[in-house]
């Protein structure tokens, strides 16, 4: 069983703690994403994990063994870094077999682990050249053959398509997904691009400030969100998040996002809103839409306002339409081929299925 567990995990430089006593269980052959944004601790904990970093306090588990005193090359992990952190003068086929010649494995075996590698990885034809005659996607798997060889029980990736251009992520996130499925190892991965982390992951670790906000499934974590930080940083674009109060009225409690516009709030079990309390509502752009242009979600429960275009942000296949709906700025999402100019004033339609309103001194999710 390759499973990773972190029991109260700290993490001091000095005075400073950076790690503040995190719990997570890593199932085997799973395929877990740590994000955040830097400086958040999402790489320290990888490398604690490692052995690259020690560990203030708590204890590690791989493999149901613990490692807080065992040596990186005895933790049966092995780490695909940001910068490749390949051998210049070595050829690539060298590059995957250096670890194992050092280790003493008998030259049959390291041929056969580097080819079965190089299949995988289709690396076959490259086997022969330096690093500086690959592009910045062939080192990057090169890199991951070096650790496909050991054969290790966990592998660690530490933000490995920073350095590649958007067209390369998007291919190179495609063959990692790949990978995993052949080699059905644990796989434990940091990003700070919340795309790799949902197109990625079995589950998601969102972490902020040292702290993890939240853990669950990519599709769990972009419709519950525990709090506005998660909310705001799973999405893309963002979920517009608006501050806002709750106000009793004679047709039920709303939701006050301006002094002209009153959003009416859905009711449900076991929540409880209070007239005059200052909240922040969440909504998604995909759930502000131009009235009658999803005719699906029209037909659910839905709230109709007019908006003014106060910027156009045209992405092909899409349109985000930054609106002023009665004096409250939400990202509103509409078809690509339609054209639109700033001040077009449009009837708009907000889903409010996907309500989310959190609390404004907490950021918890409250409904």
């Amino acid at each position: 069983m390759a499973n990773v567990i972190l029991k109260d995990v700290f993490k001091k430089y000095g005075k400073l703690e950076v790690v503040h006593g995190i719990n997570l269980n890593v199932l085997d052959k799973e395929f877990v994403v740590l994000v955040g944004p830097s400086g958040c601790g999402k790489s320290t904990a990888l490398r604690m994990i490692a052995g690259l970093e020690d560990i203030t306090a708590g204890t590690i588990e791989i493999a149901d063994r613990e490692v807080n005193d065992v040596a990186p090359k005895d933790r049966d992990a092995a780490m695909v870094f940001q910068n490749y952190a390949l051998y210049p003068h070595m050829n690539v086929y060298k590059n995957m077999s250096f670890g194992l010649t050092l280790r003493k494995m008998p030259k049959d075996e390291i041929e056969k682990r580097v080819r079965d590698a190089a299949a995988i990885l289709e690396l076959d034809e490259l086997l022969f050249r330096k690093p500086h005659e690959l592009s910045g996607g062939q080192r990057q798997r090169v890199a991951m053959g070096r650790a496909i060889v050991r054969r290790p029980a966990v592998y660690l990736f530490d933000e490995p398509l920073s350095n590649l251009d958007a067209k390369l992520r998007a291919q190179m996130r495609l063959e990692i997904k790949q990978l995993h499925h052949q080699v059905q190892n644990t796989i434990i991965y940091v990003t700070h691009d919340q795309i790799e982390a949902m197109t990625l992951a079995d589950r998601i670790v969102v972490m902020r400030d040292g702290y993890i906000e939240q853990v669950g499934s990519p599709i769990e974590i972009f419709q519950n969100p525990a709090n506005a930080f998660v909310a705001g940083f799973i999405g893309s674009p963002p979920m517009n998040l608006h501050p806002a109060s709750i106000v009793n009225t004679t047709d039920g409690q709303k939701i006050k996002l301006s002094d002209r516009l009153e959003i009416p709030i859905p009711q449900k079990e076991n929540t409880q809103l209070t007239d005059g309390q200052k909240v922040i509502m969440g909504l998604r752009t995909e759930d502000v839409f131009i009235a009658h242009e999803d005719e699906e979600k029209a037909e659910t429960l839905t709230f109709a306002v007019e908006g003014t275009v106060k910027i156009v942000e045209p992405l092909g296949s899409e349109t985000n339409l930054h609106m002023d709906l009665l004096g409250a700025n939400l990202v509103a999402r509409s078809e690509g081929r339609r054209l639109f100019s700033v001040g077009d004033q449009l009837q708009m339609t907000l889903d409010l299925n996907h309500l989310h309103i959190f609390d404004a001194e907490s950021e918890q999710s409250i409904y």
